[in-house]
């Protein structure tokens, strides 16, 4: 029996001793046998804890030494089937940490995806699911992933590590949760839970967690070492195509990402020879038929990646250089990355950059911004006072030779000045011809005339079609001259507010009505939304101002959902269920009178 929760008063007093270090430590060795053989794991998965926990000493039965999930009956011989050693990593991934504020507990919604991701996969690969067993430290994730999974694999184990102690599976899926930029690990620093959950698994052992967090402990960093060395490592990228990635800052004592298992074995290979007696650890023989380590092929990774990079560099920079060529297409074949890469280099070059297609014929095309016309550039030129001293300056500046980047970049500068004085000019045009017209209106008499009949007719017909309300109480107050009486201007505006604003609408807004903050006229229930009485460019741009302002884009009705978060509500429904069946439970019977 070890009591690992303890605070450090209970500590210091010897409750985190356990009874079997207590008699060690009394009588010595002698009075305790240690069992060296085991028959559960395979023996890349017992290797880890063998050497952190049990110096070394433990070793895998033949029966059990190589087998793997691909050995079961009905089971499909695939990737995901013959791996002894999965990491999936979420680091730079932004699949961070939530946090239960009532018990502090933690989740991961993330990771919990992935796990959904993977056990996909097992099933579909032929595994049962009552041999796969989901393990997770905190109580708020396993309630994650019990939503997630159990209606859809009902014999699938779910439970914290505390919970699956003693139990063992095929195949166990393990959620570290922690991610978070201060590199807290929280309770998952206690070594043994950890190594209890680990040695869970029979034939698979896949973790799903944010290095860059972990790696801050010890212990969890040895276990992220090993399985780096001797396992499969995937990233989260691999499993949601919509991850957005984020910049991770390293700790600079980190160094390389060189494992320090893979420092071990060289030291082994050039000393004892240690590493070749142990098995092969699930790594995978290359053409000779020696080892090939984790390190090479993840090095080759990043250079093909950087190789793609540079080519699509290449390729936009080909693409300004030809003015022929309106439009470059990238194909559906670029991975979520490289699509990222696009975007990024065609936002520095200027370039307008959009993405269309779902899923697998997702592509992105880049396009060159919309030429000027030469009138615009001339009236920049002649119209402006500082034209011509801006020109010599430029003659002057320019005689140096620019490189092609600071060429585009002062094209692109110079499209869009030109760009704002031309529209600048148009909406001047548009604010004298509107002048112009409003003093003819204004002049005296009506036009005569059967065309000028036919035209005053089209303008009092587009002029009906725009408008949805009727005259307010403001237009009211605001057509009244000194004439007229004040009891019957009161009246009007009395009337104008006890009726629905919109057009030949009649309905009554005293008692159901709703007030529009655009125009402050009331409607009724039925003309109440302002796209539908007029203020719907008004409640737009009231909305793209909100979104600006406050960097939020609320889905729905465009107001921020203050209900309670579905996983925090079931979370606390079951505390609430569990707490009155144990009430329940401790109410006792009322005793029943003997005499009747």
């Amino acid at each position: 029996m070890c009591v690992l929760s303890t605070p450090p008063r209970a500590a210091s007093q010897g409750l985190s001793v356990s009874l079997m270090e207590r008699v060690i430590g009394r009588y010595g060795e002698a009075v305790v046998r240690m069992l060296t053989v085991q028959y559960r794991m395979n023996s890349a998965i017992m290797q880890w804890a063998s050497e952190r926990m049990y110096q070394g000493k433990l070793t895998a039965h033949a029966s059990v030494e190589k087998h793997l999930l691909k050995d079961l009956a009905g089971v499909s011989d695939v990737e995901e089937m013959s791996m002894p050693l999965l990491l999936i990593d979420t680091a730079g991934c932004g699949l961070t940490e939530m946090e239960d504020t009532d018990e502090l507990s933690k989740g991961n919604q993330g990771e919990a995806d992935i796990v959904a991701l993977h056990i996909k996969a097992l099933t579909e690969a032929g595994l049962k699911a009552k041999d796969i067993a989901v393990i997770a430290p905190y109580n708020l994730q396993v309630d994650l992933l019990r939503q997630r999974l159990s209606q859809k694999h009902p014999e699938l184990e779910i439970k914290s590590v505390d919970g699956f102690q003693g139990r063992e599976k095929e195949a166990v899926v393990l959620s570290l949760v922690r991610s978070n930029r201060k590199g807290e690990v929280g309770f998952l620093a206690e070594d043994r839970r950890i190594n209890v959950a680990v040695t869970r698994a029979r034939r698979q052992l896949t973790v799903v967690c944010d290095s860059q967090t972990v790696r801050n402990h010890d212990f969890l960093k040895s276990l992220v070492d090993y399985m780096t060395q001797y396992g499969e490592v995937r990233t989260a990228f691999e499993y949601l195509e919509d991850v957005v990635p984020q910049n991770y800052t390293r700790d600079p004592k980190e160094g390389s990402k060189q494992p320090q298992s893979a420092k071990q074995k060289n030291q082994g290979e050039s000393g004892k020879g240690e590493v070749e007696k142990k098995p092969d650890m699930g790594r995978k023989p290359n053409r000779s038929g020696s080892l090939r380590p984790r390190e090479e092929k993840q090095n080759r990774d990043q250079a093909q990646e950087m190789k793609k990079q540079d080519e699509i560099r290449q390729q936009i920079q080909n693409f300004l250089q030809d003015s022929g060529q309106k439009e470059l297409c990238f194909p559906p074949s670029l991975n979520s990355h490289n699509r990222l890469v696009v975007h990024q280099i065609s936002e520095e070059l200027g370039l307008i950059h959009q993405s269309q297609g779902e899923g697998k014929n997702r592509n992105i095309t880049v396009c060159r911004h919309p030429t000027v016309p030469q009138e615009p550039q001339q009236f920049f030129r002649e119209g402006t006072q500082e034209s011509e001293p801006q020109q010599s300056r430029v003659d002057t500046e320019t005689q140096a030779v620019p490189t092609p980047d600071q060429q585009r970049a002062a094209d692109v500068e110079v499209d869009l000045k030109t760009l704002h004085l031309e529209r600048m000019r148009r909406e001047q045009q548009k604010r004298e011809e509107k002048a112009r017209k409003q003093q003819q209106q204004r002049g005296e008499g009506v036009v005569t005339g059967v065309a000028g009949k036919k035209q005053g007719k089209k303008t009092k017909g587009a002029a009906k079609g725009k408008s949805h309300t009727k005259v307010g109480p403001v237009d009211i107050v605001a057509a009244a001259t000194a004439d007229t009486e004040f009891d019957v201007l009161i009246e009007a505006v009395v009337k104008a507010e006890r009726v629905c604003g919109f057009v030949k609408c009649k309905a009554s807004v005293l008692t159901l009505g709703q007030l529009c903050i655009h125009c402050n006229r009331q409607f009724c229930l039925s003309h109440h939304i302002p796209e539908v009485h007029g203020c719907g460019d008004k409640a737009k741009s009231h909305a793209r101002m909100r979104i600006s302002k406050e960097g939020v884009l609320y889905a729905g009705s465009g107001q921020k959902d203050k209900s309670v978060d579905p996983n925090k509500k079931a979370h606390l429904q079951r505390k609430l269920d569990s707490k009155l069946k144990d009430m329940a439970s401790q109410r006792k019977a009322k005793q029943k009178d003997p005499e009747r």
